[in-house]
């Protein structure tokens, strides 16, 4: 470069160097799609302006300028720091810290993202060896200009200094902190390209304690020291340059360092890559679900690939005498893990790839497979063919890893981990790291699988009985529990097919039994699971469970107990393995409810109102007792209330309302109680006033103002023109001082029916970014019931604050009284099941007015 004559002069035409430089190297990287290069370019457009700028900066002649971290490495992401450090032969002087302001300050000024610290090499050594990140950095220290000679000291000091071993346990550490901060799965729905398990950082930890062994600085090299093989070696290389490209899209769309997929930018990233949306309808696929999935096999195979090496690696530097115990011909027990007889094992036998997992079912105390065990494994997936599936002893090896007491789930989880589970069940393979954008759904479909048969088994052991004590009674007595994870090993098997899933998954679940000689009885149970799966969920939080016809056509549905019981377990786990966000006391609840009642059905019980009617009354009577109220406390009220309002709430909820109301039935003024909801979640709240317009809309106002969700609501006029509405609502932090939020909604609640003020406009909340994302078309659905005596209207939108006021606006509007609601939130998506009647649904004109303002209701 020619002399300049200003700073300021010298500034500028650095900053244009990097510009024009920047612009050509992404042009080309946007036509040739060649991350290397860029990287590499990139690096060394930077590396000559920083030369440039460490000429005029007139630092000591024993001092160096020198790349660390990944610029180090000799890579630079379009917005990633330069990763600095500034060597000196001696603590600076006077002079010399006025330099380096100057040259930092300049090195700001041309737009670099500098991370920079200065230091002598023995400041490097200590530093070093009391923080792991900056030994890891300084591994990847590269001389960019300066004192060649005082390099060279802190490289061999360095080396010298560097304990590998306690290097490799530190980094080992470190990514298991970081895989647990990603929750252990590479299969996150926005997952971090960079740090998640199975991403960028997974590969470079892996060359990091390679390089540290003084065993390899590439993969080429890891090859050649046998670490791995040519294969691998390609694998390697081709899944990181996969993450870089993705990374380097990542960063030019954003403008700025952003290293995670999130559902924003999947869409537009996976658009740069030639991707498009697929099929219409039930066969549509998006095309951020396409480079999601392409995502995830890659990451899938870096994890497969990461295990090996680290075996391997960890091996060379910890030796250990071999105690070895033969187990059969095949294996061998070394060291408490599971290892091949020889290296060609799986080619002589292949059934032993499910033979592997049997034992480890078996054998509770190994604790996984040596290094060359799971890469003989990996390599020799591809002999598990039809012939293979049809197999005899390998369909019995299956079963019995199906059937095994201990170790179910670890080993489906290694099986698919491994990509021996969707080789003997192809149905499986396609929905491996197929993403769910229905809004509650926060893991791919194989996991959302894996997580229903963990569910599943958690219901089978003593250590989690008091988490789902109801289901652990339950699976307790259930014979041949084992079929219950067939059923949910292909309950969502056929998602992404088109049409469906819950049909089509049962052709293959048929296919499955009889292939393995299940019992026709048994064989009938699954695919009825797979086919009904939904139903319970369904009816439970959609449909009145006061209606003897709704439970007598449930009932009709599973026709047994045993059919009852299945369906039951699998529905629960099913919805805890959706996400954790989806699961509550009122989803509990509503579901025992249903099993009880219908229960009592196909035992011979006669499901009547009569005889519901009176059950409940009785009950409420004694605890009505207990409480110590006269006996004909209940009567004033009781008189006042039909047989819908006894059927619609549980005795526990009629004594207790009876007993806040029974001197207080002829009040001018608003009678509010709330309480702790029994269901051991929430408020339950009372409401009982003369009747008024606009009571729902004017109730629901208050809660959306308040930031209470409401789950639950019951509204009945009694015979003398009273209100008696209930509802069941919660609150994020409730629980913290639930004794004065009761008194204060007691309290405001009166006062706001008390006033009567003019109804707020409906406010319309923003939508979470999910639901931005991947956004849900509205629905309106309103038709008579099966008796003709009310209409139920369904409706489901994506969730945001207001949105159940803005629909009792829109009810009020049209003059519709209101009996019960549902309100069913999964994830960032709300399905409201409303019974209503009233004038505003006399005409089919009407109807549809009211269906269309809805739908305006709904948009945002």
């Amino acid at each position: 470069m020619e002399a300049v004559a200003t700073p300021g002069h010298t500034r500028e035409l650095l900053k244009q160097q990097l510009k024009a430089d920047r612009q050509v190297l992404i042009a080309a990287f946007r036509s040739d799609s060649k991350p290397e290069k860029l990287l590499r370019g990139l690096r060394q457009s930077v590396d000559l302006v920083l030369t440039e700028a460490w000429r005029r900066a007139g630092l000591p002649a024993d001092s160096a300028l020198v790349g660390v971290g990944g610029y180090g490495r000799g890579e630079l992401f379009p917005y990633s720091d330069v990763d600095l450090l500034i060597l000196l032969g001696r603590p600076a002087d006077a002079a010399t810290r006025e330099r380096l302001e100057h040259l930092v300050q300049l090195l700001w000024d041309l737009g670099l993202e500098i991370g920079s610290s200065i230091r002598t090499v023995d400041e490097c050594m200590t530093e070093s060896s009391a923080d792991i990140t900056v030994q890891t950095s300084l591994l990847e220290a590269r001389l960019i200009t300066g004192d060649v000679a005082l390099f060279a000291t802190l490289q061999e000091r360095y080396w010298e200094q560097l304990d590998p071993q306690a290097f490799y346990q530190a980094k080992a550490a470190e990514m298991r902190l970081r895989h647990a901060k990603y929750e252990d799965t590479a299969f996150a729905l926005e997952p971090n390209c960079k740090e998640s398990p199975g991403g960028l950082r997974d590969l470079q930890v892996i060359l990091w304690v390679a390089k540290a062994a003084g065993l390899a600085n590439s993969w080429r090299e890891l090859a050649t020291r046998g670490l791995i093989n040519q294969t691998e070696a390609r694998a390697l290389m081709e899944k990181e340059a996969a993450f870089k490209d993705i990374r380097i899209r990542l960063h030019l769309h954003a403008g700025r360092r952003e290293d995670r997929l999130v559902f924003d930018v999947q869409t537009p990233i996976a658009e740069t890559f030639g991707l498009r949306s697929t099929g219409e309808g039930s066969n549509a696929r998006r095309a951020s679900e396409l480079l999601m999935q392409r995502y995830y096999w890659a990451a899938k195979t870096v994890t497969q690939l990461n295990t090996i090496l680290l075996q391997n690696i960890e091996a060379q530097l910890f030796p250990q005498p071999e105690n070895l115990t033969v187990i059969n011909d095949r294996f061998n027990e070394v060291n408490d893990l599971i290892d091949i007889s020889a290296d060609d094992t799986f080619q002589q036998a292949p059934s032993a790839l499910l033979e592997l997992f049997v034992l480890m079912t078996e054998r509770p105390n190994l604790k996984g497979l040596t290094a060359r065990t799971t890469r003989a494994l990996w390599h020799a997936r591809s002999l598990i063919d039809d012939d293979f599936r049809a197999d005899p002893r390998n369909r019995a090896a299956f079963l019995r890893i199906l059937q095994a007491p201990v170790g179910l789930v670890h080993a489906l989880r290694r099986m698919n981990e491994m990509s021996i589970l969707g080789r003997y069940l192809p149905a499986f393979r396609p929905i491996v790291g197929q993403m769910q954008h229905d809004l509650f759904h926060v893991y791919t479909v194989d996991q959302h699988i894996m997580m229903v048969v963990r569910n599943m088994r958690r219901f089978t052991m003593s250590e989690h009985a008091h988490e789902y004590p109801f289901c652990s009674d339950l699976i307790a007595n259930f014979r041949d529990s084992w079929l219950l994870y067939v059923a949910a090993l292909f309950h969502d098997i056929a998602k992404g097919r088109g049409g469906d899933h819950s049909k089509l998954g049962t052709v293959d679940a048929r296919a499955f039994c009889d292939e393995h000689g299940i019992k026709p009885a048994d064989t009938e149970l699954v695919v009825f699971l797979v086919e009904q799966h939904l139903t319970m969920s369904q009816v439970a939080q959609k449909q009145d469970l006061s209606d003897p016809d709704v439970i007598a056509a449930f009932a009709a549905v599973v026709g047994d107990e045993r059919h009852l019981s299945a369906l039951y377990l699998l529905t629960v786990a099913d919805i805890r393995g959706t996400s954790p966000k989806v699961w509550n006391a009122w989803k509990a609840k509503l579901l025992e409810d249903l099993y009880r009642v219908t229960l009592r059905v196909l035992g011979g019980e006669p499901h009547s109102a009569d005889r519901e009617l009176r059950n409940r009354q009785d009950e409420a009577r004694a605890m009505l007792r207990l409480a110590g109220l006269p006996e004909k406390a209940h009567a004033a009220l009781w008189g006042q209330l039909d047989m819908a309002w006894f059927l619609r709430h549980d005795a526990a909820t009629i004594a207790w309302q009876t007993r806040s109301l029974y001197d207080q039935l002829d009040s001018d003024k608003p009678v509010v109680k709330c309480r702790l909801a029994p269901i051991g979640e929430g408020l339950q709240v009372a409401v009982y006033v003369r009747d008024q317009p606009d009571l729902f809309a004017r109730l629901c106002s208050y809660f959306d103002r308040k930031n209470f969700s409401i789950f639950d609501a019951k509204i009945h006029t009694t015979r003398k023109g009273y209100a008696l509405d209930t509802f069941l609502v919660t609150e994020q932090n409730f629980a913290k001082n639930y004794r004065d939020i009761i008194s204060l909604i007691e309290h405001e609640i009166c006062e706001l029916l008390t006033r009567q003020a003019p109804l707020p406009a409906p406010s319309h909340g923003r939508l979470s970014r999910l639901s931005r994302s991947f956004p849900v078309t509205p629905t309106v659905d309103l038709r008579p019931d099966e008796k003709g005596q009310y209409h139920i209207l369904s409706v489901s939108a994506a969730d945001r604050t207001g949105l159940l006021y803005s629909i009792a606006s829109v009810l009020a509007r049209h003059r519709i009284n209101l009996h019960t609601a549902k309100v069913m939130t999964l994830g960032e998506r709300v399905e409201d099941v409303f019974l209503v009647d009233g004038a505003g649904l006399s005409t089919a004109r009407n109807q549809i007015q009211l269906e269309t303002e809805l739908l305006d209701a709904l948009k945002v």
